[in-house]
């Protein structure tokens, strides 16, 4: 096994720092002190979470078999709780680690 040195470590590190730093600065750098960027920015801002989610509920849902044993119930019971949570606290982590609990109780104690 190899292992670090102090001075391997070191570097490590600083790269690591470096990139997160301009990763936070660019940004300003890009779009100047008072962040105002420009109007395509905002639109891909407003229409790409909720395509990504679309995408997401697509991927999820592609193995589905309506026609076989458990008929994708897990999959819409899961889905129509992640809608309900969503509707009722607007809280994307509640939603979705719900929903995920939800589907694995349901898969691997309810329709085993």
């Amino acid at each position: 096994m190899h292992a670090y040195t102090t001075t391997q470590a070191l570097v490590t590190i600083l790269v690591i720092a470096a990139v997160t730093f301009f990763t936070r600065a660019f940004p300003f750098l890009l779009f100047g002190r008072k962040g105002n960027p420009p109007g395509y920015v905002l639109y891909l801002g407003k229409v790409l979470p909720p395509a990504i989610i679309a995408m997401l509920v697509v991927y999820c849902l592609k193995g589905v078999t309506p026609f076989t044993y458990p008929y994708g119930l897990p999959e819409l019971i899961s889905v129509t709780a992640v809608v309900a949570l969503h509707v009722w606290k607007r809280n994307n982590l509640l939603s979705i680690f719900g929903g995920t609990a939800l589907y694995m109780i349901l898969v691997q104690v309810v329709f085993r």
